[in-house]
Formats: structure tokens, sequence, C-alpha cells
């Protein structure tokens, strides 16, 4: 295999050359000989760590109508990343150590990204008995969840932080109070009274969040809460990590690229859960990104089948396909925007979701994994959900003008993604 060397990149703001032999960086510096080596001109192009998504929705197995592992990862590197962590609510569920080896060697056979599998924490997500994470841990997962669905009993909740723990996974916490939500099917507020539509409670997403501060602060336990999209959540969350809670948590995209307003002539593309909040929560998401007290951004990709985002928002399925305007969203939102430096959200996207998950990606350093993700951050284009490598192309923001195009993405060494 040839080394691989992308020449005149922009590495830290400096233009620099990437020396990449086998799966490892070998050098970066100025000037590097190319004898020998396959060479991507980079000219123009800002080298950044490939990203790592530790919440995606790969529907495989049992709903590959959706999506499936090669869609999905194919999806995966168009946006940038080279690392997904999948979800478990699949058909049947990722609840056994089969599931998660299914998983983990379909990704190997695709060969794009690198998938790492996270398990359901109950069994069968119905939140009644938890799975055996032990053995989970050892087929390859690297968290437990039940995404998708709510632990609903906090001392099932308890006893998951507790064993979880124990092996060293993350909890990663879907915090909804489904008593509180009510059949609501958009944000609560001004914009579902103006559309007729029956509102969701910040509170259904607030007092979960508000319980398993509490069980973690009560076990000295470790927990991770996913898409946070609400003021309050984010004051919950900044007031335990004040208090040494060991408690992480997550937000995407949406939530502060993307207001309620989206849902009021009844766009299902728009429907997600949580769901779209209000201008003051967006704000309030962007100050949580800047104060620290998120510590990652992921997509919480969620593709569908066009029929089942047809007719409304009653009755549809929630989600929006995300990985591949991940980055573009984001860097338009926050960088341009002027919120956040390109070093905070390359941090958001790619060290620190590594490190809550326990793997080694994320890093742009000699001796690092060679991961690498090439962007030109000045080019301007418009999202075009029918260019989507995903079968998802369930998304509100299509058509939308954006700044941060992916040019190419490296993983392991090897170039996965080109665009032509």
């Amino acid at each position: 295999m040839k080394k691989l060397l992308i020449k005149s990149a922009f590495v830290g703001g400096k233009k620099k050359d990437i020396l990449i032999n086998g799966d490892r960086i070998e050098k970066i510096g100025k000037d590097i000989a190319a004898d020998g080596c396959e060479v991507v001109n980079a000219e123009g192009l800002t080298a950044l760590p490939a990203f790592v998504d530790m919440h995606v929705h790969l529907r495989e197995p049992g709903y590959e109508y959706k999506e499936d592992i090669e869609s999905g990862s194919k999806a995966a590197v168009a946006g940038g990343f080279s690392a997904v962590c999948c979800m478990p609510n699949t058909n049947p569920v990722t609840d056994n150590k089969y599931i998660v080896r299914y998983v983990k060697d379909r990704a190997k056979e695709v060969d794009l990204v690198k998938v790492y599998p996270i398990a359901a924490l109950s069994v069968g997500q119905k939140g009644e008995t938890i799975t055996e994470m032990g053995k989970l841990k050892e087929a390859g997962a690297v968290a437990v969840s039940d995404d998708g669905r709510p632990v609903e009993s906090a001392q099932l909740m308890r006893i998951a932080l507790e064993y979880a723990g124990g092996f060293g996974l993350p909890v990663i916490s879907h915090c909804e109070d489904l008593s509180l939500v009510n059949d609501g099917v958009m944000n609560e507020g001004y914009n579902s009274t103006l559309s007729g539509y029956k509102g969701i409670s910040r509170a259904s997403e607030e007092v979960m969040v508000a319980r398993d501060i509490v069980l973690a602060e009560t076990l000295g336990a470790r927990v991770h809460i996913a898409h946070i999209s609400t003021k309050g959540s984010a004051q919950l969350i900044r007031e335990a990590k004040a208090r040494g809670v060991k408690v992480t948590c997550e937000t995407c995209p949406h939530y502060f690229a993307a207001t309620d307003k989206l849902c009021v002539g009844g766009d299902a593309n728009a429907k997600v859960n949580p769901p779209l909040r209000e201008e003051s929560d967006r704000l309030a998401i962007i100050e949580a990104i800047k104060d620290g007290t998120v510590d990652a951004i992921v997509t919480d990709h969620a593709p569908h089948a066009k029929h089942e985002k047809e007719g409304g928002l009653i009755g549809t399925a929630n989600g929006i396909s995300g990985i591949e305007t991940s980055f573009a969203l984001s860097y338009t939102t926050l960088v341009k925007g002027g919120e956040i430096t390109l070093d905070r959200l390359s941090e958001l996207m790619t060290a620190n979701p590594a490190k809550i998950v326990n793997v080694e990606c994320g890093r742009l350093e000699e001796g690092a994994l060679a991961d690498v993700t090439l962007v030109d951050l000045d080019e301007k284009y418009v999202i075009d959900k029918n260019k989507f490598f995903s079968k998802g192309k369930n998304t509100p923001f299509h058509g939308r003008e954006v700044y941060g195009k992916v040019r190419y993405t490296v993983v392991d060494g090897r170039i996965k993604y080109k665009e032509v």
C-alpha cells in the first residue's frame, strides 16, 4: 500500500503537508517529499480530524428500506465522518451479542466507515430488564441506551447506571416523560397554537434530565444526556457540572440551526424527537455550546422512507436525515456566525465524542490514526436532498444556503470519499 501525502492543506491555520503511512499519520510539516506516494492536492482546503458521530440510526437489521449499513456508511463519509455509533432500535433490537457482532461484521464488509454499535439498555427496549452488558461490551458495544424510547422506571435506570459503570460503559439517556408528551407532535408554544397542532412541553424533556442528574449524583455514576433541545435542560446540566456531577451531553445541528417555525405549515420533515423548539431555546443551546455545557455535536441521523414523512405532523415518523448536512450547518451557524472557533467546532465533532465512548479517533497529529477530512470552508452551496447518499431524504434544510463543503474523507489512511 502506497503512502498517502496530503499536500498544502491548512492545518491549524498554516499550510502543511500530511504524510500518511498505513493507518497512521507519520509526519505533519512543510515540503514533505512525494517520492512513491499517492498525492492529494489540498490547495485551498482545510484539514480536520475526521468527524465522529456518537448518535446515528443505521436501521439495519430490520428496517433496511429506511437505511442500511452500506447506504448509511456512504452518507457518513460524504459528511466527513470516519466513525459512527449506531443506536439499537433495530428489528430485532440490538440487545444481545449476536446482533452487535452482526453490525460490526457487516460494517467491515462495507469497509467505508468505522461503525461502533450502541447496545440496548433494556431487553427489547421494553424498560423492564437490563441487558447483559458485560457480554455486549465483549462483543464490541461502546455504550448502552434505549434511545428512541425513554427509560421510564427510575429504579431500572439506577440499576443500569450502576451495572454499566462496572463495565466502563457510558449510559446514554433519551430524556422524555411520555405522560407529558401526551400525543403532542411539535413544541408547545406560540407556533403550536398558531398552527393548531398539539404541543409537547419542554418539561417532558427537562424532568427526565433532572431525574437522571439526581441519580448520577446520588450514585457517583456517569450519565450522558442525548440530544438536548431546551434552555432548561442546558441549565440543569450546567449546574450539575458545576457541582461535580459526572454528566455529559450532546445536541444536534437542528436544535441550533432551526426553530419550530418550520413546523407551522405541517412539514413532517421538521418533525423530530425532541421537537424543534423556540428561538430562546435555540440561543440557549448555542450559549451552552459556547460555555462548555454541551460536550458533543451529534447528528441523531434518523432516515425514513418517503411515505413515512407524508401527510403532515400527525401520525408521521420523527427524525431528520442529518449526517450529510451536519458539518455545513454547524460551521455556517456557529463559526461563520461568530459564536465559536473552528477548533472548538472540531473538538465538539471529533475528540469529545470519541472520548465519551472511548474510541481512538478524533486527533490530527503525528502518530494518530489517519482519519482526516478535507473541507473547503469558503465554498457556498445549497443543500440538495436529492444528492444525499442516504436513503433518507427527510430534511427540513433542503434549499438552505450553507458554507463548508467536504471534499475528501480519509479513513484509516485510505481515501473513502472524494467529491467528484
